[in-house]
């Protein structure tokens, strides 16, 4: 008996109650973080007098505790359900927050910022592994787009309110809306039962009578292996981050060097590219790969740089933000549906950290760099070299993938014409 025309098998269904709960989530929890992050170059520089050294380390101490924790993460599921250990997460993330007005000194920040980094590390690696597990597979890329929107998203506004928020009513009182922000998430999860009920895999439940030769041998090569596929769009997402960097840490003191008090509409009119292109990019991806998202992206992502490296007014901020907005918007969900299309479900998590780690690994490299050219420079040439940056995206995607063509064109040539077409269909697919 087949269904009716308007439903789908549960198995197919993707805006389910639970991947409703978790996007939202993880827009609360990405709002908290970009909010916050977005004006700490400028309370640093004017409440400690800080450098543009210390000013990225604010950046890249947080960035490191987070890279930190989720290579950890697995050891703790070995002792902790999952859905307990989000939580302790989020707790640990809402109490560093409304610490960070407390901060003192750009020493008791810096703590302040590693313990956060502990907390968004956890949240950050369990909301995306859960979501991923409840999408179908033949939607990955469609329903990773809509699930990253919330970061993105988050992303895009996350700074333009943090901005004004600290500019009308002070630091203090964005420390207090970003930690309602994540305390918000405890019954948006509790009341929806968003999170699917997964027992912890303790050591003693992985005893096992001892087995012969022949069986461990069996079961060492079931057990998911590291995936290196997973190591060359992470190292993308990576050089991706460095251009997000440099907009998130110095973009409010780019606005004072050019002297636009309006900088932070950046974010703003780069949200509304970001919700146009999104789902638009997942369908591209699970229709036609990667590789027509992310040369045409990369290239809008490079258009945006130099734009804003030469931004004297308010329409070519505005022109650089929409063009970043596409670029971005469609670059990263792509980036994370490839990682996860290249993986069994039990290694959804490893690559879900995996493709955060480099998120966070480019942010604080790239605040470091960037902060570095700009004190030698100006922010105006530190944007050329994020044009530059992007470049490098563009030529190792294109070398390495050209390579790989190369390969199979050789490899099809040796095989018979049954073996081409199972190979052809592979392609096809994006994989």
């Amino acid at each position: 008996m087949s269904l009716p025309s308007n439903q789908q098998p549960e198995s197919e269904r993707l805006w389910t109650r639970s991947f409703i709960s978790l996007t939202i989530s993880a827009f609360l929890l990405f709002l908290n973080l970009h909010m916050l992050l977005s004006t700490f170059s400028a309370y640093v520089k004017s409440e400690f007098a800080a450098s543009d050294l210390q000013v990225s380390l604010v950046t890249s101490v947080f960035a490191g505790s987070a890279i930190l924790t989720r290579f950890l993460a697995a050891g703790l599921l070995r002792k902790l359900s999952p859905n307990v250990l989000l939580f302790i997460g989020l707790i640990i993330a809402a109490v560093a927050t409304v610490l960070n007005s407390a901060a003192g000194s750009v020493g008791t920040l810096l703590l302040v910022r590693a313990v956060y980094g502990i907390g968004f590390g956890i949240g950050s690696t369990l909301l995306p592994t859960f979501a991923s597990r409840i999408i179908p597979l033949q939607r990955m890329g469609e329903g990773i787009g809509y699930f990253g929107l919330s970061s993105s998203l988050a992303m895009s506004i996350g700074p333009m309110i943090g901005l004004n928020v600290m500019r009308e009513l002070g630091f203090g009182t964005l420390t207090l809306i970003g930690t309602t922000a994540v305390l918000l998430m405890f019954p948006l999860l509790l009341l929806t039962r968003a999170l699917p009920a997964i027992r912890p895999m303790k050591e003693k439940e992985q005893r096992q009578p001892r087995a012969t030769q022949g069986e461990e041998d069996t079961n060492a090569k079931q057990r998911p292996a590291f995936n290196r596929g997973l190591v060359f769009p992470a190292l993308l997402n990576m050089i991706l981050a460095v251009t997000y960097s440099g907009l998130l840490s110095f973009i409010a003191l780019f606005g004072e060097f050019i002297h636009l008090d309006q900088v932070g509409l950046f974010f703003l009119f780069n949200a509304v590219t970001v919700v146009l292109i999104r789902p638009i990019s997942g369908r591209i991806f699970d229709a036609r790969g990667h590789a027509a998202v992310l040369i045409p992206s990369a290239l809008l992502v490079i258009a945006s740089m130099f734009i804003l490296s030469y931004t004297t007014n308010l329409p070519m901020l505005i022109l650089s933000s929409l063009l970043y907005g596409l670029g971005f918007g469609a670059i990263q969900p792509t980036i994370q549906a490839w990682m996860l299309r290249t993986c069994k479900p039990e290694q959804y998590g490893s690559a879900n950290s995996m493709f955060y780690n480099s998120m966070d690994f480019g942010v604080a490299v790239g605040a470091v760099i960037l902060g570095a050219i700009a004190s030698g420079t100006n922010y105006a040439v530190m944007y050329r070299y994020s044009a530059g940056f992007m470049g490098l995206f563009l030529v190792f995607y294109l070398v390495v993938e050209w390579t790989k063509r190369m390969r199979r064109m050789q490899r099809e040539a040796s095989l018979d014409p049954s073996d081409n077409q199972a190979d052809y269909i592979m392609q096809s697919s994006g994989i």
